[in-house]
């Protein structure tokens, strides 16, 4: 096993840096972190964020040398892992992807949809800037990428580098638990056969300890939803898919009922995380406090640090893990273009993630994953670019953006309410808007 590793988190300043300092002292006994680079362009954040890190380190007696640093490439500069969790334009570039996209009848979210794509064109260009110094600075360190939308910006980064990526999500570890507490078994005993793209994902299978237990697992999901007032799913959809979803199926599958509720809810949940975060951010000031508070649970998020110190400590053994993340596909599903990130089990060993074979796409699911695919892959070269009528044909493509109307006005409005952060689209290329 490596000793005294560096890992270097961009994006420090998030109010989600104690969940991963939690993770880091649980798993202290097979990730021997020697230096921990915490880095964020917002430096009062930096310092309230970091200082709660390096006070649950001494409290844990915690032996890793915590850097904290306005300085990308110094926090990079021989980086063994990078993780990160950057979000340009902060809550209020959320609350205007939550807030655009109802105007024209389309949900609006932080990830799916139009709010989706926009955060992407917002976020690509600097995530392959990230990457490009990885490749000068820290050429062999694999990069964690957290940041929305995850499986997108990871395929962005392998298209136009040759760094070692893995898209990270808690949705499918959460969904683990979740089942394995249904079925009231040890998370541990459950293996998932899980297929999709991030935040489009499937449970199409269920495994504890190498028994076939979908069936079961179905029922008792079925049982759940029947039992709740207002389920986030349709029992008898599930019954007709015949597979789980996960939760962000449901603006696709109900997305008028989505629509409906966000049109009616006194806040958007950009406004309610932005409470959070000044509420966390006040707490983490305390000189006082040592371990990360209970009001973290609500930001989101939940199994963040579990899923990415896991696959930190499975990357440094000779083990032979699984893991479902964000990888490319190759030849794994044959309906998706190889370089597609998929979101799927993979084979974690030392220094290497290969994504595990698995059946074709069921077809009941099969064109919705196909058409969303698209419209990343359209995203991404928009984003590159700056071409306005790549832009144009990625909403175009989405299956959440109901006409061609709808999508001239939403990348209208994008565009000009996010342009102090995409300065890729002010030359004059593609279509005038």
């Amino acid at each position: 096993m490596a000793s005294n590793i560096k890992i270097a988190v961009i994006g420090a300043g998030s109010t989600y840096t104690p969940e991963l300092i939690d993770g880091l002292i649980r798993y202290r006994d097979v990730i021997p972190v020697g230096t921990l680079a915490l880095m964020d362009l917002y430096r009062w954040r930096l310092e309230t964020v970091g200082g709660m890190a390096e006070r649950m380190l001494a409290q844990a007696a915690y032996p890793a040398d915590v850097i904290l640093t306005t300085d990308r490439r110094a926090a990079l500069s021989g980086a063994d892992f990078v993780i990160t969790q950057i979000r340009i334009g902060g809550m209020a570039a959320r609350l205007i992807d939550e807030t655009i996209p109802p105007r024209y009848g389309v949900i609006g979210q932080e990830t799916v949809g139009p709010g989706g794509f926009a955060k992407a064109l917002r976020t690509v260009p600097l995530m392959i800037e990230i990457a490009r110094d990885m490749q000068q600075v820290a050429p062999r360190a694999w990069l964690i990428n957290f940041t929305n939308p995850s499986g997108l910006v990871a395929e962005a980064v392998w298209r136009h580098t040759n760094v070692n990526v893995v898209g990270l999500c808690n949705t499918p570890i959460q969904m683990q638990y979740d089942l394995a507490a249904a079925l009231k078994v040890d998370p541990a005993a459950v293996a998932l056969d899980y297929v999709g793209l991030n935040h489009l994902g499937f449970v199409r299978g269920v495994k504890v300890n190498g028994q076939d237990r979908m069936a079961q697992a179905l029922q008792v999901t079925l049982d759940m939803l029947r039992r709740e007032q207002d389920p986030i799913f349709a029992p008898d959809l599930i019954e007709t898919l015949g597979l789980i979803p996960s939760y962000y199926l449901s603006f696709f599958y109900h997305h008028d009922q989505a629509l409906a509720a966000q049109r009616q809810a006194p806040q958007t949940r950009a406004e309610r995380v932005q409470e959070i975060e000044a509420e966390l951010l006040k707490l983490y000031a305390d000189p006082q406090r040592v371990e990360k508070p209970a009001l973290l649970a609500e930001r989101g998020g939940a199994l963040y640090s579990t899923a990415a110190v896991s696959l930190i400590a499975d990357l440094l053994q000779d083990g032979d893990a699984t893991h479902i993340v964000n990888m490319s596909n190759r030849s794994t599903l044959p309906d998706l273009p190889a370089e597609a990130a998929i979101e799927v089990p993979c084979r974690v060993t030392r220094g290497s993630i290969q994504p595990l074979p698995a059946d074709p796409l069921p077809p009941q699911i099969a064109g919705l994953i196909q058409a969303v695919k698209s419209a990343e892959m359209l995203t991404i070269q928009a984003a590159v670019s700056g071409d306005k009528r790549l832009a144009l044909q990625a909403l175009l493509a989405h299956p959440l953006v109901p006409s061609y109307a709808a999508a001239r006005s939403l990348l209208a409005a994008l565009l000009t309410e996010h342009r102090d952060y995409l300065p890729q689209f002010e030359s004059p290329f593609g279509v005038t808007l």
